[in-house]
């Protein structure tokens, strides 16, 4: 049975987000709302985790799972960015995109795509989860939390904490949040391209 926070969107409650990040340590699996829409997110070194994401939301081997960093420095250590592609990065970040780009010997194999070895990075515009990143002093590996069959992912806590009470350890809730997912730019090859149009702006990538 998942545990249920009801978390400040501005003023995220300290005893609550570690409460969180103890579950995340522990191998738990979350749900949490960012800048975009609800995601599920686990410890960057979590095998079940990973499973348990695959499981829930039907995925193959080729989904680009995301890390979600807390700021640029952390995003460098787990990618390979060159000065161009930063400068494009920084003018869209922190907000509601994920970058494709070749990743690092720091990313676990098992996150890559297995034949790009490349891995999804963001950083959210989002104070609750920038709250949870600093507290876990780490990226956290997450996916949209999109059900298998479904076109919109989940946008209520209460509704998630329903559905997925089985499968999940915890849920924040911080009311209202984004409805649509990220923007998804790849950057592995020689020019960006649009993967998915979601609530980032795509002008300046195109």
């Amino acid at each position: 049975m998942a545990k249920y926070f009801d978390v400040h969107p501005e003023n995220p409650q300290r005893r609550a987000i570690n409460q969180v990040v103890d579950i995340v340590r522990d191998n738990g699996l979350i749900a949490y709302p960012t800048d975009s829409c609800f995601a599920l997110g686990a410890q960057l070194g979590n095998k079940d985790g990973i499973d348990r994401i695959r499981s829930v939301r039907h995925l193959d081997d080729r989904h680009h799972f995301t890390l979600v960093c807390q700021n640029f420095a952390q995003l460098g250590q787990f990618v390979i960015i060159s000065n161009a592609v930063f400068r494009a990065i920084k003018a869209s970040t922190p907000g509601s995109y994920t970058f494709i780009l070749p990743a690092t010997k720091e990313v676990p194999r098992r996150l890559m795509h297995p034949k790009k070895k490349t891995v999804g990075v963001r950083i959210p515009d989002h104070v609750v989860v920038q709250a949870l990143l600093a507290e876990l002093g780490e990226p956290m590996l997450s996916s949209t939390l999109l059900l298998p069959g479904e076109e919109e992912p989940m946008t209520q806590g209460w509704q998630i904490k329903d559905e997925l009470d089985h499968v999940l350890d915890a849920v924040i809730d911080s009311g209202e949040c984004g409805t649509e997912p990220t923007t998804v730019i790849d950057f592995s090859g020689p020019e960006p391209e649009i993967i998915r149009r979601g609530a980032g702006d795509t002008s300046r990538f195109e």
